[in-house]
């Protein structure tokens, strides 16, 4: 007769769908938490984080102050940049809440990625932060420079400050692309050699959704935001490769 195993399998592990939203549940809840105590200290820090906003705004130019149209403008302001640096303070717990839902589907080999799925889903979406701040008094030069002198950039803060925090967020999700095709390569949905053989019409794809994605109307940013893109696209292939042997 034989013994029971006393090794729990993967099979054993699945989670059935009642199980699934529990641990949804749990995730979301945990999440909201980690940003409702992020956002209260992001609003403590909204001026200083303003007062960075506006650097690329300067560089462009010059020292010009944004104007607000509105009594409340200023307070809005600063609390859509409080929630907005809650959100990015947030985001390493965010990242390891989403690997712990994801995790329980992986195999125990695929597993001992997490410390790496976390630290390289922030380290990645702070670089798609920083170097916003390397696109945007470029792409500001080319669209004040638009018409000559016979149209003057008077700023609005309301309107600059959108505009920065949305470049901000398109830079910071879309730098996540190379992470989320490692671990699509991790476990087997694309292959290094298939990706490789496709690399052209990916690159054009980059492309074209960084054209689609930047609310600017220069033909700089969408370049500024594919280069570095196909660079760690690249990056992932031999990331994949590494990991697979």
């Amino acid at each position: 007769m034989a013994k029971p195993s006393l090794v729990v399998t993967d099979e054993d592990r699945r989670m059935t769908i009642i199980e699934h939203l529990e641990e949804l549940r749990r995730v979301l809840i945990i999440s909201l938490a980690a940003f409702g105590v992020a956002a209260v200290i992001g609003w403590f820090l909204s001026s200083q984080v303003l007062h960075l906003l506006l650097g690329p705004l300067h560089q462009a130019i010059g020292n010009v102050k944004p104007v607000v149209l509105g009594p409340l403008d200023k307070i809005l302001i600063l609390f859509k940049i409080g929630a907005v640096t809650g959100l990015i303070i947030s985001s390493p717990i965010i990242f390891w809440q989403v690997w712990s839902f994801i995790a329980p589907g992986l195999r125990r080999n695929e597993r001992r990625f997490a410390i790496g799925f976390v630290g390289s889903a922030t380290i990645l979406f702070a670089m798609g932060i920083g170097f916003a701040f390397f696109a945007l008094p470029v792409a500001l030069r080319f669209l004040n420079g638009v018409a000559g002198q016979d149209l003057v950039y008077l700023p609005t803060a309301d309107k600059y400050i959108n505009f920065v925090l949305i470049m901000i967020a398109i830079f910071g999700v879309t730098f996540e692309l190379p992470l989320a095709v490692t671990m699509l390569g991790l476990v087997g949905i694309v292959t290094p050699q298939g990706l490789a053989r496709r690399r052209i019409q990916i690159w054009i794809g980059i492309f074209v959704g960084a054209n689609i994605v930047t609310p600017t109307a220069d033909p700089i940013t969408p370049v500024l935001l594919t280069v570095p893109l196909i660079i760690l696209f690249e990056i992932s292939l031999i990331v994949i490769r590494i990991l697979r042997r």
